[in-house]
């Protein structure tokens, strides 16, 4: 094997937070890693906004990360500690909520919640030489010596390994695995970004403001509604920690998550992702008129640039692929819906194992080969968990998805791994 510096040299398609935790953790090491992202720079394009980062997630990204990022990580995450979630129905009147078990407590060094878009730039902390932007991928080429990946710009990098890190769209997969393609679970979403401080003049009542609330219509509607409370402003917490690192401002915010089953949309799905920002909140208005007046005008307190639209979908079952020098991570692995956060988390336990293995393969402690082996395996025992959790999540709160629910396999509990089960 043609290897690097100190080990065999990785090639991560796709800059996401999976894939970059993966790259902060060989770059750690001393392990020759490229990152290949097709966005022109960070700020390209909206990702989702807040994130909640469960113990299995908090314990893979400190397992991968250098401390002088984690300690940036920290000081820019969620600073409220809210325990579980909040239901109610469409007049706000309280509803039964499924129990989440986290074993951290509320300790002032629990990350239990991000920005996202502030992730991403932290995660990129220090990898200067290490990400590309603007790097679309058009083929993956494999030989006995290594393999190559060719993007759309005429440039071309080749490794010893290469990590499908793409997301649910992942152009690696589509053309080596074009039949492993998540379900549709038939909900369309409307994500938008709402500042916190027009939303309380707006009248948002008292027990909404500092939990993670769920909403669950009569009318089949679903709206999410998850603070985001900065510890510390992410520019003051670079400036203090890293000076140089460009940050976002880090204005508090509410993300708002309104879910309809695509039967209820009342147009064609053409139409539904045709609309701009604006014309989404006003879809969301229109299917809040009914609501609690609190509730009705939420959406149209976003700005349209930070409103859009999404689909979701899972992989039933979660199903390894990749090639003797080719593995799947995260989305690209085995797609989910994102409820509770389980997909990103799931996507750092990926990038800790892997980070783990290929060590042992620098070191000579195991074979290419038997790392994949392990990988595959370790990824697809915990992501049909994952997926099964996001999924009874969805059930729960959305009610309507057209997908089987996975069985349970004797056995097997994720609660080791993810927010407890539902009860």
């Amino acid at each position: 094997m043609a290897t690097g510096a100190r080990g065999p040299k990785t090639i991560v398609i796709g800059g996401g937070v999976g894939g970059l935790i993966l790259a902060q953790g060989l770059h750690a090491a001393g392990l020759p890693v490229e990152v290949h992202e097709r966005d022109a720079s960070p700020r390209t394009r909206t990702q989702g906004y807040r994130l909640r980062v469960s113990p299995d997630g908090e314990r893979a990204m400190r397992e991968c990360l250098p401390p002088r990022v984690i300690e940036l990580l920290l000081a820019t995450s969620n600073q409220r500690h809210g325990e579980g979630l909040l239901a109610f129905d469409e007049q706000l009147a309280p509803q039964w909520a499924p129990a989440f078990d986290d074993p951290r407590g509320s300790g002032p060094d629990k990350i239990d919640a991000v920005d996202r878009v502030t992730l991403r730039r932290v995660l990129l902390a220090g990898l200067d030489d290490v990400v590309r932007f603007g790097r679309k991928l058009t083929e993956v080429v494999e030989t006995t010596g290594g393999v190559t990946a060719r993007f759309s710009d005429g440039s071309s990098a080749t490794g010893d390994v290469l990590v499908a890190a793409d997301g649910a769209n992942s152009a690696v997969r589509t053309q080596l695995c074009p039949h492993e393609q998540p379900a549709d679970l038939g909900v369309r979403t409307v994500f938008a970004r709402l500042p916190m401080t027009a939303v309380h003049q707006a009248g948002l009542p008292a027990q909404l403001r500092g939990e993670f609330s769920y909403v669950i219509g009569s009318d089949g509607h679903h709206l999410g509604l998850m603070p985001m409370v900065f510890r510390e402003a992410p520019p003051a917490a670079a400036a203090r920690l890293w000076p140089g690192l460009d940050l976002p401002p880090g204005e508090d915010y509410y993300m708002a998550v309104l879910n309809v089953h695509r039967d209820e949309l009342g147009l064609s799905d053409d139409e539904f992702f045709a609309m701009d920002g604006r014309a989404l909140a006003r879809f969301a208005t229109s299917r809040m008129s009914a609501w609690h007046p609190a509730l009705r005008g939420l959406f149209a307190l976003g700005d349209a640039a930070d409103t859009f639209a999404v689909s979701l979908r899972a992989s039933v079952p979660v199903v390894p692929w990749g090639t003797e020098r080719v593995v799947a991570l995260g989305d690209a692995a085995h797609t989910m819906p994102p409820s509770g956060g389980v997909g990103a988390n799931s996507a750092a336990w990926d990038a800790a194992l892997l980070t783990g293995l290929l060590r042992q393969v620098a070191d000579g402690d195991i074979s290419l080969a038997d790392a994949f082996d392990r990988y595959r395996t370790g990824v697809t025992e915990h992501a049909t968990a994952a997926v099964g959790l996001s999924l009874k999540i969805a059930q729960w709160s959305i009610r309507k998805i057209d997908i089987a629910m996975p069985a349970a396999e004797p056995g097997k509990n994720s609660a080791n791994s993810a927010p407890a089960p539902l009860h």
